[in-house]
């Protein structure tokens, strides 16, 4: 806990002052020896009105060095820092190119540097407040427009002048704390969903950046506020792919463990026995691919051991990645010895490994949690979501490998997609707290991904399941159509939660 002879260093951007001259953009990149397409520093311009009553206003855009950064809770490793003098630092010697603090980030303040791999961000220019001077950016502006120092400090100058003044921070019901603080801002610049971008500006014409702007419900009109220059928006699907593939490998790891241990109660021995013969290699295989998509999405695998060797233990990458190892653990135990649920050693590994498995399935939910950037990821509900799917796609998985001896779990099955098939009706059509949130469930169920939700995640992933195990006769190996419609249901839908509220922009 900071003392209150510590600094707490910030800006002010004087919107009054700022001429929109890129000066600050330019000693950003000499300061740091940025290549093209890193900056840490920008200026965008927002246009509004009509003539003769139209106004452009220029705003710095940048890290706002969070008093509650979420980018360092978030970080497995601890790149990321608050000093002593609460800049929010970053240390590219630890970094292992995870995009978790880009996540993180509601700013959009973070990017992946081309030649190392790692994050890189706005440090405050740290070296030179060491020695006594002040950011580059600051320097450079020719009409004092951004101001530095200690936030702090009564008596300095940037204190009085957000004492005095009145000014407004980006998202503040983020709850970070920004320091960055602006007179005379336009929340239609602050907060992107306020304002419109079209594809033609005065500067061209934009690039494809990976954002649904046709989906995002701002109709262009003249006056309306418009972005008409801003930076490439980078950062669209910083977890792609192999992000959503690892949910859907890891959920059939972790059921895998949980259906037998769910039905150890109820002293079904034979079929626990029928469904751990399969259970063990099943596990170890998928978390095999689980750890290879994980290490793949990296921009530094050669590092990924350091999530274990150099822990930060907020993040929950880093409590994911003890909780996987342990349950590896007991998969290699389980699978090596053999052992019978019946026997006290078999009933420990059983259990051990539905406690484990459960840990593993549903810790996902807490880490996008921490990605504050992306606001459909905030339930408080996802790790209990990812629990279900876990027995589902366990369930799912056994009686397909097996569907003539694990015919016993299609009641499972059944019961479990009962209960999983609301939590994902509620996070698309429930009730949603931000705007943010309300405009990616908007492009789930009504743009260019709702054939995937209503044909593949709810029609053949949860629908066609449910009737046909209810209705239609699951022998002669039948088991495998509703077994791997309610696998695909799940990887669509994951692929769906994972995308969507990335194809917003963040700034």
């Amino acid at each position: 806990m900071a003392s209150h002879t510590d600094p707490s260093y910030g800006f002010v951007i004087d919107n009054r002052s700022c001429i929109g001259c890129h000066a600050c953009t330019v000693a950003c990149k000499t300061e740091h020896s940025d290549p093209v397409g890193i900056n840490k520093t920008w200026v965008q311009y927002l246009e509004k009105g009509v003539h003769p009553r139209a106004e452009r206003a220029f705003h710095v855009l940048r890290c706002n060095h969070c008093a509650d950064a979420p980018c360092v809770e978030i970080c497995p490793t601890a790149s990321l820092s608050v000093r002593k003098d609460a800049i929010v630092d970053f240390d590219p010697g630890r970094c292992i190119g995870c995009k978790a603090c880009m996540q993180a980030c509601p700013y959009d303040a973070i990017d992946i540097h081309p030649e190392t791999g790692t994050a890189t961000k706005c440090n405050y220019c740290s070296h030179r407040v060491d020695a006594g001077r002040e950011p580059a950016c600051a320097v450079v502006c020719p009409t004092g427009a951004i101001v530095t120092g200690d936030l702090a400090d009564p008596e300095s100058r940037i204190a009085r002048l957000v004492a005095g003044e009145p000014t407004m921070v980006r998202k503040p019901e983020k709850g970070t704390r920004p320091k960055i603080h602006y007179i005379e801002g336009h929340v239609e610049a602050l907060d992107p969903l306020a304002s419109q971008r079209p594809q033609r500006t005065l500067w061209g014409q934009r690039q494809e950046d990976g954002t649904d702007d046709a989906e995002n419900p701002v109709t262009y009109e003249r006056g309306a506020p418009t972005r008409t220059y801003d930076i490439q928006q980078r950062h669209a699907l910083s977890w792609g792919w192999k992000v959503s593939a690892y949910l859907w490998t890891k959920s059939i790891a972790a059921g895998a463990l949980m259906v037998p241990a769910l039905l150890w109660p109820f002293e079904r021995r034979s079929l626990i026995d029928g469904a751990l013969d399969i259970a063990w290699p099943l596990a170890l295989f998928f978390m095999a691919v689980t750890g290879v998509l994980l290490v793949a999405d990296l921009k530094r695998p050669e590092r990924f051991l350091w999530v274990l060797l150099r822990p930060q233990w907020s993040s929950w990458l880093v409590r994911g990645a003890y909780g996987i190892t342990l349950y590896n653990g007991v998969l290699v135990a389980g699978w090596w010895l053999g052992e019978s649920s019946s026997t006290f050693l078999g009933a420990l590994l059983l259990l051990a490994g539905g406690v484990l498995g459960t840990f593993v399935a549903a810790y996902s939910g807490w880490l996008f949690g921490q990605a504050k950037g992306r606001d459909m990821w905030q339930s408080a509900l996802s790790p209990l979501h990812l629990g279900l799917q876990a027995v589902v796609a366990g369930a799912a998985a056994l009686w397909l490998l097996n569907p003539g001896d694990l015919e016993d779990l299609k009641g499972l099955l059944l019961f479990s997609l009962i209960l999983e098939t609301p939590f994902v009706l509620l996070d698309v059509h429930g009730r949603h707290s931000t705007e943010a949130a309300r405009r990616a469930a908007h492009s789930i169920l009504e743009g260019r991904r709702a054939p995937i939700y209503w044909v593949g995640v709810l029609g053949l992933g949860k629908l066609i399941p449910l009737l046909w195990i209810t209705f239609l006769d699951t022998g002669s190996g039948m088991a495998v159509i509703p077994a791997l419609l309610a696998l695909l249901g799940i990887a669509l839908w994951e692929h769906l939660w994972v995308e969507a509220p990335q194809r917003l922009p963040l700034a």
